[in-house]
């Protein structure tokens, strides 16, 4: 019988969003609270604003991707780094307002019973 010989190759696990998975509600909650977020285009002016980006690796622009994706763990430690200066919401160019943007995100984990790190 001809035995398998490792060439230091591994099959590694897919990186794809399993969108079937995430949570909509969370999306649908937020925008009832704070429909400006269906203004945000992902232009990044608040990324380069933003005062927690210089101390963290926190970025709204991911912040906002994760909550349209769905996908809640990595979503509470990301709010966690928002510091609420509200620089981000001076420079968006399409009026989100960012703060409350966060702050509702938070509310909205808290309220599903989500343990949050803030």
């Amino acid at each position: 019988m001809a035995t398998i010989r490792q060439f230091g190759y591994q099959v590694s696990k897919d990186r794809q969003i399993d969108y079937d998975n995430n949570s909509r509600n969370l999306i649908r909650k937020v925008l009832e609270k704070e429909p400006s977020l269906n203004n945000c285009i992902s232009c990044g002016t608040c990324a380069a604003t933003c005062s927690a980006a210089l101390y963290t690796d926190f970025s709204l622009r991911r912040l906002i991707l994760l909550v349209r994706r769905g996908e809640t763990e990595s979503l509470k430690k990301e709010t966690a780094k928002c510091m609420l200066c509200g620089k981000c919401q001076l420079v968006c160019p399409r009026g989100v307002s960012t703060r409350h943007l966060i702050l509702q995100i938070r509310y909205q984990l808290q309220e599903s019973g989500q343990k949050t790190e803030f």
